[in-house]
């Protein structure tokens, strides 16, 4: 498949299923959000994570933000990405909590508002340092491949894990089910995912 093809069959398949997830009604997003949770809190990976990277949900993205309670009870730091404002496209990860003061980025996505270079040092995480990262998908298929919002944020900040030498973070996306699709035309540049978690269930890579 030549580039122009793939750039183009994956401009519509995410055109697609951007819309699927936005015609799910608030009661079903709120039962689609509830089994996830189950699904993720039976992850040995998750389970072991220490420092774990999540995300506050947007344009009808799942929404993982009840397993925020459940690390933080669980004695886990959770860490929300933050658009980095000296690099393009890529990605910090700031602590986050309820009294966590917050912003919206360019995108109009809330989050945590950094004051002062005190502040930033304190309360961020090196990518490398993150055990788990939880984080939206577009679309995926059940041999783990992944498909983002086309910004390559994600893919960006953490393409030093095609290096054997890096053994963390675990990546897993996260993804309603009817963004499944049979096969997924995959880019040179998307990072491999360890899993899938779906609110149906979990597909390994």
């Amino acid at each position: 498949m030549s580039p122009e093809s793939l750039t183009l069959n994956r401009t519509q398949l995410r055109r697609e299923m951007r819309q699927r997830r936005r015609a799910l009604s608030v009661a079903e997003q709120k039962k689609a959000s509830a089994r996830l949770k189950t699904q993720v809190l039976a992850l040995p990976e998750f389970l072991q994570a220490k420092r774990v990277a999540i995300y506050l949900p947007n344009d009808g993205e799942i929404d993982p933000t009840q397993l925020i309670d459940q690390a933080r009870k669980m004695g886990k730091v959770c860490y929300l990405p933050v658009l980095q404002p000296l690099v393009e496209n890529r990605l910090w990860f700031v602590r986050f909590d309820h009294k966590t003061p917050m912003t919206h980025n360019r995108f109009g996505i809330p989050e945590p508002k950094l004051k002062g270079f005190a502040d930033k040092k304190r309360n961020r995480c090196r990518p490398e340092d993150l055990d788990l990262v939880l984080f939206p998908l577009v679309a995926f298929d059940e041999h783990g491949g992944r498909m983002g919002m086309g910004g390559g944020f994600y893919d960006r900040t953490f393409a030093f894990t095609r290096h054997r030498r890096f053994a963390k973070p675990t990546m897993i996306g996260l993804a309603h089910e009817c963004q499944k699709v049979k096969d997924l035309p995959i880019a040179d540049w998307d990072i491999p995912l360890q899993a899938i978690a779906s609110d149906q269930g979990v597909y390994r890579a």
